[in-house]
């Protein structure tokens, strides 16, 4: 989709139009007839969210409605949903291009609207024979946006859309090295630090996690270590990204039942997601000084698969009994946040994974699960933003007593405790190996990969999270005390 700046006179701009009518201080500019106005209002007072098309051959009208006087994070995310049923209604009627237009509206909403727009036009289309319709052209009045502000939306945007791409893709065409290649050449252009480990070297650092899971597959791992230092960082200490990376994930031994197995191409989403977070402050010259932490490998039933009762070293010298080669997802991410907090002494490193069904089954589709340890405040930030953008956060405890449930009579820990409290004892693994770091733990697992269309995200991967990271980032100043 491409987007330009252009004056959008709704009385005499020749194409489809989309009207944004938040109050009745739009009603002067409004090109329809006394009836139809009449039939607007009578639409706009059974749902102020409505949307009434009109037909001007050989284009269309859409009037969108919104409550102007609604908290402004709901109405926000209003808008955004419709801005899919607009992008639905647009291909129905096998229209490609739409100007953007309204009156007494705010630059916030109408690039809600954008971003709504943009997000319900992807699909996965690269196997297909024939390319789906698409919304190919948007033009905006310039009113509402300056061609700086629309790029720096635009390039996030651009983040969210490679997110989808990799995460849709299967393990055939993008394993831990061919992911790894993909992000090296980014981080080239975008002159983002990139240092991939290959399997001699993850071998050197004894990652034993990493190693232990990568032991089934044909296919060897990856560990791709990005860093992007500004020169104006507000931040002297890193904040580490860290990410999931299972290309692919049978259960490994503890091999995943019917239907399970399916859709587990999305079990790097996390790696997807940080990595994207990370290029897209890049790409707006953030200053914030990060690094994202990215172990990678498939979960193989093959070869010398290890097995449940394995007992592996990881990288910080913790031994872990194996209880479940299901549960392998925190074994990765563990060698890296301990990777992280021995080498780059971050003052918070935060993970996204696609970690537990507990997740799913705690909240749904509807939001991230997620848990801190000594980072209340950028928690706090992490939850504000997360309400702004609609991309929201679940706390659940993490309490001392959870500790118990993942001790071990043969090693120090084990990778899995009782089904009970599920994603948070895979959090409080994970928090071992941040030690003294403050730690927020992102369990993306409801939200990364959605089996069928929610709201302006298509069936498949969704990028959820990288706007809630993206701004937290733009806000981070908050928590520096300066």
């Amino acid at each position: 989709m491409q987007i330009t700046l252009e004056q959008v006179s709704p009385k005499e701009y020749e194409g489809n139009v989309v009207f944004l009518y938040g109050n009745e201080v739009a009603d002067r500019n409004l090109p329809l007839t006394k009836k139809e106005i009449e039939y607007l209002k009578e639409r706009r007072s059974a749902d102020a969210y409505s949307i009434v098309a009109f037909d001007r051959m050989p284009y269309h009208l859409f009037v969108v409605n919104f409550d102007a006087y609604t908290p402004a994070n709901e109405n926000l995310e209003k808008i955004r949903r419709s801005a899919d049923k607009v992008v639905a209604m647009l291909k129905e009627v096998k229209q490609d291009s739409v100007g953007i237009t309204g009156e007494g509206t705010i630059p916030e909403e109408v690039v809600a609207f954008l971003e709504g727009m943009m997000l319900a036009d992807y699909s996965f289309d690269r196997y297909k024979s024939k390319t789906p319709a698409h919304v190919e052209h948007v033009v905006v009045d310039p009113v509402y946006l300056k061609q700086e502000e629309l790029d720096r939306s635009l390039r996030l945007w651009n983040r969210i859309y490679w997110c989808r791409e990799w995460v849709n893709l299967p393990v055939a065409d993008l394993n831990a090295a061919g992911f790894a290649s993909e992000l090296e050449d980014i981080a080239k252009d975008l002159q983002v630090k990139c240092t991939v480990f290959d399997k001699k070297k993850i071998e050197s650092l004894r990652m034993g996690g990493l190693l232990g899971v990568n032991k089934g597959s044909v296919d060897e791992p990856r560990f791709v270590v990005l860093e992007y230092h500004p020169a104006d960082a507000i931040n002297v200490k890193p904040v580490a990204l860290v990410g999931k990376g299972v290309m692919y994930d049978t259960g490994g031994l503890n091999i995943k039942p019917d239907d399970y197995m399916r859709e587990m191409k999305s079990d790097m989403a996390g790696a997807a997601t940080m990595a994207s977070v990370l290029f897209a402050a890049a790409d707006n010259h953030l200053p914030v000084h990060l690094v994202a932490l990215l172990p990678m490998t498939d979960n193989r039933p093959g070869f010398n698969a290890y097995a449940a009762d394995d007992v592996l070293t990881m990288y910080d010298g913790t031994t872990v009994e194996v209880v479940n080669t299901d549960a392998e997802g925190r074994l990765i991410l563990a060698d890296a946040i301990a990777y992280a907090v021995a080498n780059y002494s971050p003052e918070l490193v935060i993970d996204a994974a696609t970690l537990t069904g507990a997740a799913v089954r705690a909240v749904g589709t509807y939001g991230i699960v997620a848990m801190q340890q000594k980072a209340e405040n950028p928690f706090n930030l992490l939850k504000i933003m997360g309400n702004q953008v609609y991309e929201r956060i679940a706390e659940l405890p993490f309490w001392n007593e959870y500790d118990e449930l993942i001790k071990s009579d043969v090693a120090d820990i084990k990778n899995c405790g009782i089904a009970q409290a599920g994603a948070i004892t895979a959090g409080k693994f994970l928090a071992h190996f941040a030690k003294t770091t403050p730690y927020i733990h992102l369990d993306i697992a409801g939200v990364a990969f959605f089996s069928k269309k929610q709201e302006y995200y298509a069936s498949g991967a969704s990028g959820y999270g990288i706007r809630l990271l993206y701004s937290f980032l733009q806000t981070y100043e908050v928590t520096q005390n300066k």
